[in-house]
């Protein structure tokens, strides 16, 4: 089975997510950011999912769907890093064509730290369908384990939850020369000069890539695409959302 997907991002209050559609149609690949698109993100950087990602997994039957969060993590603070324990992380999959999902992946955190667990539950059935919802099925997880290291089986489900560097590449000096009313009036973003190092986005070797040495918390969950798609149908529909 080979998949084709985009990205894109969607908008909420309460809820962050992008979206993405595969397919056994050949591979192809279009790419979107959703840093910091919503002024909730600035209070709790928890709740800022930046990018989602599925792609092929280990084998051509298997397929990884990957969530960041909380952009611009600093080495110093990585450490100690941890993901909201309040919030609710879930990937949403489509597998009947209408919009709406067929089957959740959820995952929710305990403790605080590098001590802190993470708890998989699914692929199941919604136990709510829509963006706006943080109910937790009512199922014993099918996977736990501490933060920052491999769990499950490489023939079932794989779970990666901790941190990782930032992938996203951005001259964020020119970026807010241009839209200016992004820029935030807080945090280390507020400190970028409103003059630009780079004279030129375009120019070999000018453009600044702001976020290469910042971090993000990723959710990465690689398993048998048989556990999302359903009726022999090949094609899916995924995307993630972060709920309060």
């Amino acid at each position: 089975m080979q998949f084709r997907f985009f990205t894109l991002g969607r908008r909420g209050v309460a809820v962050l997510g992008a979206a993405a559609l595969v397919a056994a149609t050949g591979i192809g690949v279009a790419r979107a950011s959703d840093h910091q698109d919503n002024p909730l993100v600035e209070l709790n950087a928890r709740m800022d999912m930046t990018d989602f990602y599925a792609y092929p997994g280990a084998t051509p039957d298997r397929i990884v769907l990957v969530m960041n969060s909380s952009a611009f993590l600093t080495p110093a603070a990585t450490p100690g890093a941890s993901f909201d324990q309040n919030l609710l992380y879930q990937f949403k999959v489509d597998n009947t064509g209408d919009a709406k999902e067929d089957r959740v992946i959820q995952v929710t955190f305990k403790g605080t730290g590098p001590d802190q667990t993470v708890e998989v539950r699914g692929p199941i059935a919604a136990p709510v369908v829509g963006a706006m919802n943080n109910q937790v099925a009512n199922v014993d997880p099918v996977i736990t384990g501490k933060i920052n290291q491999t769990l499950g089986s490489a023939t079932g489900i794989q779970v990666f939850a901790g941190a990782r560097r930032e992938s996203f590449f951005i001259d964020l000096e020119q970026f807010f020369r241009i839209v200016p009313d992004r820029k935030p009036v807080t945090g280390p973003l507020s400190m970028l000069p409103d003059a630009a190092s780079a004279s030129s986005f375009r120019a070999a070797g000018a453009a600044v890539d702001y976020p290469k040495d910042f971090n993000v918390l990723s959710i990465v969950i690689e398993l048998p695409a048989s556990m999302l798609t359903a009726g022999g149908n090949s094609k899916i529909g995924a995307w993630a959302t972060i709920s309060r």
